[in-house]
């Protein structure tokens, strides 16, 4: 369904083309088409943060939707992978810090635990999991490359065991490793500029190949077509002033971080009045 005519859409598409040029892989947007279908890439990404050089994913799934927290908050992790041990990753892109919370980890672990189990299974059938955020700046200020989590027996100092396991990697590591270099291009919108290969080569295709180009915009219209409608939505099932303002900001909210938008062109997309833009300008 088109939802601008057709020079407002001509002007969003050359805006999503300057966009493009500014992306990183860790931009949300990007991080989504880049592991797409991606298998190569998120093995390699898991060797160097895991430092498991001979670790074997057998499948990959962006933006999968757990299906078993029906009438609890809903979870949509990132990048999930399972290896040929059975394994489990989640992959979390996480720029804002608010984003990346002890609380919103222990979620993750704890729904891909739910997702795990079937009716009658054994506990012992959990698999080992890796809730993974990779964070823009050092969440913890250590100046570490990787920042693992353990569940510990406080009393006798010995691990739990639960083989649950929450990383966290710095986005500000620059350590002379392959660390260093892959975290480097995680904040680098130059494709040409990149150390590893296989993020450069993946990178430039979304970049410089028409084709890819083409698929980045049509993402990036089809978020801005979802948000749009979904604001549509909620505002017909919202008519109470406080659910407007709570549905208007968790869409300015979403643009703002998936498509790197000003406040402008959130204010164009989703159509809002200069009313109702002052029910939220002071929470953004």
């Amino acid at each position: 369904m088109a939802y601008f005519d057709s020079e407002t859409q001509r002007r969003y598409h050359e805006e999503d083309l300057q966009r493009l040029r500014g992306f990183r892989p860790i931009d949300d947007t990007f991080m989504r088409c880049l592991f797409r279908d991606n298998l190569p890439l998120a093995q390699f990404v898991l060797r160097i943060i895991l430092d498991k050089p001979d670790l074997v994913l057998t499948r990959i799934e962006t933006q999968k939707d757990l299906k078993r927290l029906l009438g609890a908050r809903s979870l949509c992790l990132d990048v999930h992978g399972v290896d040929s041990e059975n394994r489990e990753y989640d992959i979390e892109i996480q720029r804002e810090d608010a984003g990346a919370e002890p609380e919103r980890a222990r979620y993750h672990s704890a729904a891909m635990d739910i997702e795990a189990l079937d009716a009658g299974q054994s506990f012992k059938a959990l698999p080992d999991t890796y809730v993974i955020f990779i964070t823009e700046r050092d969440f913890f200020g250590c100046g570490a490359g990787v920042y693992p989590v353990e569940r510990v027996n406080l009393v006798n100092g010995k691990p739990f065991n639960d083989r649950a396991h929450i990383l966290y990697v710095n986005g500000q590591y620059r350590g002379d490793d392959s660390l260093g270099a892959l975290m480097h291009d995680f904040l680098c919108s130059d494709p040409g500029t990149m150390q590893c290969d296989i993020l450069a080569q993946s990178a430039g295709y979304y970049k410089d190949n028409p084709k890819g180009v083409f698929e980045m915009c049509k993402a990036m219209e089809d978020m801005r077509n979802e948000a749009l409608e979904l604001g549509r939505i909620e505002g017909r099932a919202e008519g109470r002033a406080e659910g407007r303002r709570n549905m208007l900001l968790e869409n300015v909210r979403q643009l703002k971080a998936k498509l790197g938008l000003n406040d402008q062109q959130v204010r164009d997309v989703l159509s809002i009045s200069s009313d109702d833009w002052q029910l939220i300008a002071d929470m953004i």
